[in-house]
């Protein structure tokens, strides 16, 4: 069947507002290229994210983006199994998601906060850090406001395992032997210089067993 040039040129219009005429530019979510179906691109902040924790030496994943409802969600995450260090790579446990920005601060606070802590201190290098997750869809404790836990931006850890076996949990660490306290001290202030949000044993009852980092840009610590 012959188009007549009318038509035609209503044809080429209508593709061209879908994306689908060959030439058009592709958008920060999707791009379509030719004999292939849609493919998603990262936008520019999550490249540059990626980007930089990779360049800390962690070994992680990219996630896809994925929203649970009741304003639940994970954007930009990642699941980090490691990260890096002066001298090697240190284990992560019991991750979910983990929000990109944050995973590139503990990541930080992980080499220079914990791990130079546990060789001057306690003269042994850091070999595991242990968590009790990320992401939960949850709110805060007592109150009807989301936790920073339901946009998987904050951790909380609760035990550090050294080279030489020893494990400095958070629950029996804060109140035992002074090289211990002085440790998990030395950290805790550490990651109030980081974090937006960090609660310890001081803070309540419910944090007596971990330490409760949050991404932000606030400067709570407790």
């Amino acid at each position: 069947m012959r188009l007549q040039p009318a038509f035609l040129a209503f044809l080429l219009l209508a593709l061209a507002g879908c994306g689908a005429v060959p030439g058009s530019k592709p958008t920060e979510r999707v791009a379509r290229q030719a004999g292939s179906v849609p493919v998603a691109v990262a936008r520019p902040e999550v490249r540059q994210c990626q980007a930089e924790l990779g360049q800390t030496g962690s070994r992680f994943s990219p996630l896809t983006d994925r929203f649970y409802g009741a304003g639940c969600s994970t954007t930009n995450s990642v699941s980090l199994q490691g990260v890096g260090g002066d001298r090697g790579e240190f284990t992560v446990t019991n991750l979910g998601a983990v929000a990109c920005p944050l995973a590139n601060t503990f990541a930080a606070w992980a080499r220079y906060g914990v791990d130079r802590a546990a060789r001057q201190i306690l003269g042994s290098p850091l070999v595991r850090i242990e968590t009790m997750g990320s992401y939960s869809c949850r709110n805060v404790a007592g109150t009807g406001r989301l936790s920073a836990h339901s946009r998987a931006e904050a951790i909380d850890v609760s035990a550090f395992v050294l080279a030489d076996g020893r494990r400095i949990s958070v629950l029996s660490g804060w109140n035992a032997s002074r090289q211990e306290r002085e440790f998990l001290q030395v950290i805790h202030k550490s990651a109030c210089k980081r974090f937006g949000t960090v609660l310890g044993p001081d803070y309540n009852r419910a944090h007596h067993d971990h330490f409760h980092l949050e991404h932000g840009t606030g400067s709570f610590c407790r």
